[in-house]
């Protein structure tokens, strides 16, 4: 080829073969056995231009190469580079890579539970912590040159994603940002945000999957793929599938079809036979074996519940799965013992340890949020070394964690998003599936999805073909934000700061459609206007009249159904624990023993505890032994106490036979009653004399006697709808419009009420409430301010704490939690009405929970656990009285620990050398008794 040019052109190619050498790249890329991907090189190239970068490629696709290339050049320049990750098992495995490649002392870790050579030239963190570091003006970000911001789609996140967005717009303009993204389908807005806060910002878009991947339907025994070959670039649903769903759907076989006298013939009941012994769904062992058999392993299925991951390993070794050899075997317990060499023996048996050995020595795991941090990772590292072949998993796995496999099962597409079950959407489809075929070791990924009964395999075709998603900003102001802002650059500054947030931009945007939509409306109502002009009047006056008398009606009707709301729920805060009532409606109508009148907490100071709870919602026991939490739905009607009944004080709600003997006893008492008819009123809308008037004003207009009234009648109900519409869009113009500065005014303006600010002066409360970093990190500077904490025990205080970070995964359908007693009971009640007083506060200054803002009730169901841990009990025993998984259980405690050093460092600014001190010195030890046994183990550092 080179003989090809010209001497002037061999001597530019080799002018730029001489200038690529001599960059940092060149000197990176000889690093790495492998060659760069197309879009590596570009965003590395235009990294070391000095450029920002935005990547959005799919998983596993190579993204941290740009990351590591930072990291580089930041050792190259003399300078520093944090990398942040969103969770800390992301952080303990970068950390370990980059450690490997540039040595430890060069590399640091920074997270909730680990400080490793903190002051290193790079440092792995948690994006909190960096957040944390901003708004302390913390000296380690000194020399900063680079930061790389990895999974930062999760800004989309709706708890954690604000931090995101606060790193990257405080982040100091000298610092170069490298932002890695999954696939997202507004790249480049998000880019063009970037632009606007961070300067010259490169996007690289990668649609390219290294490793392609093959998408198939497992039915009966046999594996179909999705899509048929063909050619051109748009795939069609194979038939066979199309046909098989269209079977089932219209032609399913009921054996009771002869009973109801329908005439099945034979012929079609055999063919039916026939294609149902084709169509079922495998069971998990099952699945694995043929997943074996194909050469497909090692598997990852997912499985949207920890319970089904605990119970699929267990059906495996039932099933007497084993796929590992000897060798493996003896390897795996080796690896398995090292790693859990720190872990007391004691607390083995109650782990589960055992079983779980024996699980991963046949090669088969489980990996969920609920097993112990130690018990994952060692299933993580198993599984990379190829140890452990099949994973079921909860898509907590998808979430970044370097654990590629061959192939992807997927038994539903249908997951619990924690309010219903909803169908997952293509981002979710697109993360999971992402985790299929391993670079380098893989010629093609497997994503098999299980049928099941109505299964569409239309739908499962557009999850696979929209390889993209949208990034949604998540961000909100909150208190912390509020004071640290204000504290560092005044109340102007600091709203003109929020304005630049993503969150504002994408609002901003989104404006500029909604304006053209109205204009189109309104070109609409002029047509609607003419087509509704009457000879004989003014028809809009008419219909105005009109919808007046209606919204009369609806109003009176309404204000009737509130009134009956209001009896019914007065009617329930009269019940006391002992009361037999009748439950008028509902699953569970009919007599039933009132075992907790379930009032909200602090509704006698008429906050908006009442109005988030619904009213009263009594816990009782019906006559069938079934203890239930029921919903003011149940109670149409006002209830009266039929009868009074003595609960015994040794009733277990969770005990059969204890709820056996209690409803036999109800039904022997009150069996017999027979419950009063509630019969309505008159209705108000009979002697409303706004109705009356009205009507009568109709009857007299001229209109009422067109004969096309109805006519014109139906072209003013458009033309009001579309008004109501237009208004509607206008309504959502006006709050979108500086939004999140709105909010920012309300909070400084509930922190000024309560003496956190005074204009742009941060107080000694608000330099508190700096400190404090969490969902509820105003109730936690109250507590301080009024010294709730003041004489607490270390576990008593860490039990107080749990309240702040604990929120129970299920809703609360038992009876009240355990608590400790005497000081600790107190200082938790009076927790629950600050939070009551705070919740009034926010209502009045129209901060909203529902938006993201202000503080939820703090939830007790961790303090018990927490104060028994803290005063130095067994893991057994604390575990079988929490009824939570290990997992769980250190998690919760990890995350009280963190809020406990906030504590300690923010509690001496109370009272000065007094009991503040007393507060921050128990914080300590609460820590220290806190951090033992299985929550003190960390496999780095």
């Amino acid at each position: 080829m080179t003989e090809d040019l010209s001497p002037a052109e061999r001597y530019a190619a080799a002018r730029k073969r001489a200038a690529e050498q001599a960059t940092a790249l060149a000197d990176f890329r000889e690093m790495y056995d492998f060659g760069l991907d197309p879009f590596q090189i570009e965003a590395c190239q235009a990294l070391e231009t000095g450029k920002g970068v935005l990547v959005a490629a799919p998983t596993g696709s190579g993204k941290t190469i740009v990351g590591e290339f930072a990291v580089h050049l930041a050792l190259q320049q003399g300078k520093k580079c944090f990398y942040t990750t969103p969770i800390k098992a992301l952080s303990n495995q970068k950390y370990a890579d980059l450690a490997k490649r540039y040595g430890a002392d060069k590399v640091g870790l920074l997270t909730g539970d680990n400080s490793v050579n903190a002051d290193a030239p790079v440092v792995v963190m948690t994006t909190e912590v960096l957040r944390n570091m901003l708004y302390a003006g913390s000296q380690t970000l000194l020399g900063l040159g680079y930061v790389v911001m990895d999974e930062v789609h999760y800004l989309s996140d709706r708890f954690r994603g604000a931090v995101w967005e606060e790193v990257i717009i405080h982040l100091p303009e000298s610092v170069t940002l490298v932002s890695l993204s999954a696939t997202v389908s507004n790249a480049e807005e998000f880019g063009d945000w970037l632009d606007t806060v961070r300067g010259d910002t490169e996007v690289i878009v990668s649609e390219h999957r290294p490793v392609p991947l093959f998408q198939h339907v497992l039915a009966g025994r046999r594996m179909y793929d999705l899509f048929e070959e063909g050619e051109g670039r748009k795939k069609a649903v194979n038939p066979d599938l199309t046909r098989m769903a269209r079977m089932e759907a219209s032609r399913s076989y009921n054996p009771r079809d002869r009973r109801k006298g329908k005439m099945v013939r034979e012929a079609d009941r055999e063919r039916e036979r026939r294609q149902r012994s084709r169509i079922w769904t495998p069971g998990r062992p099952e699945v694995i074996e043929r997943l074996d058999g194909e050469g497909l392993l090692p598997a990852i299925t997912f499985i949207f519940s920890r319970a089904a991951c605990e119970a699929a390993v267990q059906q495996c070794l039932y099933a007497g799965l084993r796929l590992n050899d000897d060798e493996a075997r003896a390897r795996v317990r080796e690896i398995v013992e090292e790693r859990t060499a720190a872990i007391p023996d004691e607390d083995l048996h109650v782990l589960g340890y055992f079983e779980w050995l024996e699980g991963l020595e046949r090669g088969i795991a489980a990996h969920h949020a609920g097993m112990l941090p130690t018990f994952k990772e060692v299933v993580e590292e198993l599984f990379v070394r190829g140890l452990v072949k099949a994973v079921f998993a909860t898509e907590t796995l998808a979430l970044g964690i370097n654990m590629p496999a061959r192939s992807v099962v997927l038994e539903k597409l249908v997951k619990w998003n924690g309010e219903q079950h909803a169908d997952i959407t293509p981002g979710e489809y697109t993360q999971l599936t992402g985790r299929a075929g391993r670079r380098g070791i893989d010629v093609e990924g497997h994503a098999v999805v299980l049928w099941q009964r109505g299964f569409s395999p239309e739908h499962l075709a557009g999850l696979a073909g929209t390889r993209t998603y949208p990034l949604r900003s998540s961000f909100k102001p909150s208190y912390n934000m509020a004071v640290n802002l204000v504290e560092q650059f005044g109340r102007h500054r600091s709203r003109e700061l929020l304005e630049t947030s993503f969150a504002q931009f994408q609002a901003d945007k989104s404006v500029v459609g909604i304006s053209r939509q109205v204009q189109r409306n309104e070109e609409g109502l002029d047509g609607y206007k003419a087509s509704m002009t009457c000879h004989l009047g003014d028809f809009e006056e008419y219909a105005r009249l009109r919808r007046e008398l209606k919204d009369r009606e609806t109003d009176l009707a309404k204000q009737g159904a509130a009134q009956r709301r209001a009896a019914a729920a007065a009617a329930l805060e009269r019940l006391k624990p002992g009361d037999v009532i009748h439950v008028p409606s509902g699953k569970f109508a009919g007599l039933a023993l009132v075992l907790d009148p379930g009032i909200p907490a602090g509704r006698s100071n008429g906050h908006r505890g009442f109005e988030q709870h619904d009213g009263p919602r009594p816990l009782v026991l019906t006559a069938e032994r079934q203890v239930k939490r029921l919903a003011s739905i149940d109670f149409p009607v006002p209830v009266e106490a039929l009868e009074r009944m003595r609960i015994p004080k040794s009733f277990n709600a969770r005990s059969p036979q204890s709820r056996r003997d209690l409803a036999s006893a109800l039904r022997t008492k009150a069996g017999h009653i027979v419950p009063d008819r509630h019969r309505r009123g008159r209705a108000a809308a009979a002697d409303d004399r706004e109705i009356t008037r009205l009507r009568a004003e109709l009857r007299a207009h001229p209109c009422h006697g067109c004969d096309e009234r109805e006519d014109h009648a139906r072209w003013a109900e458009r033309y009001y709808r579309l008004r109501r519409d237009t208004q509607q869009l206008e309504r959502r113009i006006e709050g979108r419009t500086n939004t999140i500065a709105r909010t920012f005014d309300r909070i400084v303006a509930l922190l000024t009420e309560m003496d956190y600010l005074r204009g742009d002066e941060v107080t000694q409360n608000g330099k508190r409430l700096a400190r404090l970093y969490g969902e509820l990190d105003l109730l936690a500077s109250e507590c301080l301010r009024d010294g709730v904490w003041e004489g607490l025990s270390p576990a008593e205080l860490a039990a107080c704490v749990s309240a702040l970070v604990f929120e129970a995964r299920a809703a609360d359908d038992a009876l009240a939690p355990k608590l400790p007693s005497g000081k600790a009971k107190a200082a938790l009640g009076e927790m629950v009405r600050i939070w009551g007083r705070l919740d009034a506060l926010e209502e009045e200054f129209k901060i909203s929970q529902t938006e993201g803002v202000g503080q939820r009730e703090p939830d007790l169901g961790f303090a018990w656990a927490a104060y028994q841990w803290a005063s130095g009990k067994g893991l057994d025993e604390v575990l079988r009285e929490a009824d939570m998984p290990a997992g769980d259980f250190v998690r919760w405690c990890k995350q009280v620990i963190d809020v406990l050093g906030q504590i300690a460092a923010a509690a001496p600014s109370v009272s000065g050398a007094g009991d503040g001190d007393t507060v921050a010195k128990n914080a300590r030890k609460a820590v220290d008794a806190l951090r033992r046994g299985v929550v003190a183990y960390s496999s780095v550092g």
